[in-house]
């Protein structure tokens, strides 16, 4: 999948917290953020039912709640 890169302000943990990842685990976060962003972008529905497709496609990806939480909590 080809990528572009972006600049988008987040908090300062959210920041520190990335930065500090792994290579695999930004990819994981790269791709839920780009699902986000892009399911977001193409209808108007509502917040929680993207957030919930997002999160679906994040885990056929490898990215479990358990990681992301592991991911989120600097672990």
């Amino acid at each position: 999948m080809r990528t572009q890169e972006i600049t988008i302000r987040v908090a300062p943990e959210a920041a520190s917290l990335y930065q500090s990842s792994s290579e695999e685990k930004k990819r994981k976060l790269d791709a839920l953020l780009s699902a986000w962003l892009t399911e977001a972008g193409k209808s108007v529905r509502p917040l929680k039912e993207v957030r919930h497709d997002a999160t679906e496609q994040a885990e056929k990806n490898g990215l479990t709640p358990e990681i992301l939480s592991d991911i989120l909590d600097g672990r």
